[in-house]
C-alpha cells in the first residue's frame, strides 16, 4: 500500500465511487431484483405479510390522485346525484385498486417462498407494483409458475368482483364500483400477460424459450426483444386505438386534451417497457459473467500488523511485502480488525508515525470473514449480508489470504456489466 494507493482512495473518496444496482422494472406484477438499500427510498411502511416488507411509494399518491380524478369524472356522468361524495368514492376505488395489485404481487412472493427464494420486498408505486425476488429460479418451469401466478390472481379477483355485482343493484355506488375493480383487474391480468420483458407474460416466455434451448439466456433475449417490440406498439397503437374509439369511446367525442393525455400515457408505458427490457438484457449479461467474481482473484495481499505499530512502519512493511492492505492481530496472530483505506487517507503523512494502527482499524465480526474460494452470487449475498468497506478472506486452513475491498468489487461489477455480450 503505497503513496499511489492512498491518493487513489483519496480520489474515490472525493467523487464517489458506486458499483451498480441490480435493477429491475414494473408495471405491476415481474418480480424483481434488489436495488438501493432497504428503507430509505423504499416509501412508507406498511406491514409485513408473510415477513417481507410491503412499502408505498411516494409516486403512488399521485397516481391515487390522478385515479381518483379520472373514476370521480366518470361517476358524475353514471350517478349525477352523488355532488361531490363521489371523489371519495373515487379514492376508495383507487385505494382498492392497489389493494387488488398488492394481492397479484403477494401471489408471486407465496410462490418465490414456496420455492425458497428470498423476497426482499414488495413496493406499490407509479403503474403497480413490484416484489424485489433475490434469486434467480432454477428452473424454467419454476420461473414460468413464478411468473404466471400473478395475472391468474387478478382474473380470480375479476372473477369474484362480478359475482359481487350479480349480489347487487345495477347503476348504484356497489355496482359501480364492483364493476369498475372487475374490469381494472381484467386489464393488469391482460397486460401482464403481454408476452415480452418486463411483464410477467415476458418472464413466461423466458421460461417457455429457456425450456426449448436450455439456456436462460436465450429466453431472456427473446422476452426482451419481444418487450421492446411492445414497447413500440403501445406508443404507436394505444392513442390510435383511443381515436379511433375501438376502446369503446366514439371518435368524435375524443377532444384535443384527451388526445394529449392518450399520447402521454402511451409514451410512459412504452418507456416503461423499453426501459426494462433492456434493463433485464444487461441484467442476464451480468449474471452471466457473475462466475467471473471471485473473492481469491479479488482480494489484496495484506500484511498483519499488532494493534500498537504506528502508522507509518506498518505501510513500510505492506510496500517492502508489495501488500494493499493491513489486518492487526493480536499477540497471538489472530486477526482482530481490518485497518480502513478511508482512514488511512485521513493521516496527514507528517503525523504518521504517531499515529497506532489500532485507532484506524474496524474491528472484525464473524460476517466480515470470508472464504478465499468464495465466487459469484453467493460472495455477492455476504457482501449484502453484512455490509462493510472491507472483508478478511481466509483460507480453509485458518490462514489469512488477504483482504477484500468493496471499491474492487464494485469495479468488477462495472466491468462485467460493459463486457460486451459473447
Amino acid at each position: 500500500m503505497n503513496e499511489d494507493d492512498t491518493r487513489g482512495e483519496r480520489e474515490r473518496a472525493q467523487t464517489g465511487t458506486e458499483g451498480p444496482a441490480p435493477q429491475g422494472t414494473p408495471p405491476n406484477g415481474k418480480p424483481r431484483r434488489p436495488q438501493g438499500r432497504e428503507g430509505p427510498g423504499g416509501g412508507i411502511l406498511m406491514g409485513r405479510p408473510f415477513g417481507v416488507p410491503v412499502y408505498v411509494a411516494p409516486s403512488w399518491f399521485l397516481v391515487a390522485a390522478l385515479i381518483t380524478w379520472v373514476f370521480g369524472g366518470q361517476l358524475d356522468r353514471v350517478l349525477p346525484d352523488l355532488g361531490g361524495i363521489r371523489y371519495l368514492v373515487s379514492l376508495f376505488f383507487a385505494v382498492a385498486f392497489y389493494a387488488s395489485v398488492l394481492v397479484h404481487e403477494l401471489a408471486h412472493t407465496i410462490a418465490a417462498l414456496r420455492f425458497k427464494l428470498p423476497v426482499r420486498r414488495i413496493q406499490l408505486q407509479f403503474f403497480g407494483g413490484v416484489s424485489e425476488i433475490e434469486k434467480e429460479s432454477e428452473t424454467p418451469g419454476r420461473e414460468f409458475i413464478l411468473a404466471f401466478v400473478g395475472p391468474l390472481l387478478s382474473l380470480v379477483l375479476a372473477g369474484v368482483f362480478y359475482l359481487g355485482m350479480q349480489a347487487v343493484e345495477p347503476g348504484t355506488v356497489p355496482g359501480v364500483l364492483l364493476a369498475g375493480l372487475m374490469i381494472s383487474n381484467l386489464i393488469v391480468a391482460a397486460f401482464n400477460l403481454l408476452p415480452g420483458l418486463p411483464l410477467d407474460g415476458g418472464r413466461m416466455l423466458r421460461a417457455i424459450v429457456w425450456k426449448i434451448t436450455g439456456k436462460p439466456m436465450s429466453g431472456t433475449i427473446a422476452a426482451a426483444w419481444v418487450g421492446r417490440a411492445l414497447a413500440v406498439a403501445v406508443l404507436i397503437g394505444l392513442p390510435l386505438l383511443t381515436h379511433t374509439g375501438a376502446l369503446g369511446s366514439p371518435a368524435q367525442d375524443i377532444g384535443g386534451m384527451e388526445t394529449v393525455t392518450d399520447a402521454l400515457l402511451a409514451a410512459i408505458l412504452a418507456a416503461i417497457i423499453w426501459t426494462g427490457a433492456g434493463n433485464s438484457l444487461r441484467m442476464a449479461r451480468l449474471r452471466e459473467h457473475l462466475p467471473e467474481l471471485e473473492a481469491r482473484t479479488l482480494t489484496r495481499r495484506a500484511v498483519p500488523v499488532e494493534s500498537s505499530t504506528p502508522l507509518s512502519e506498518a505501510l513500510r512493511r505492506a510496500n517492502e511485502a508489495g501488500a494493499r492492505a493491513l489486518v492487526v492481530v493480536d499477540g497471538q496472530g489472530e486477526p482482530t480488525g481490518l485497518v480502513r483505506e478511508s482512514a488511512i487517507v485521513g493521516v496527514p503523512q507528517h503525523r504518521r508515525p504517531w499515529v497506532a494502527v489500532s485507532g484506524l482499524a474496524q474491528e472484525l465480526t464473524d460476517g466480515m470473514r470470508l472464504p478465499a474460494d468464495l465466487a459469484g452470487e453467493a460472495l455477492l449475498e455476504r457482501l449484502r449480508a453484512t455490509p462493510a468497506t472491507e472483508y478478511l478472506v481466509i483460507e480453509d486452513s485458518g490462514e489469512i489470504y488477504g483482504v477484500l475491498s468493496t471499491a474492487d468489487v464494485e469495479r468488477a461489477f462495472v466491468s462485467a456489466m460493459a463486457r460486451p455480450q459473447a
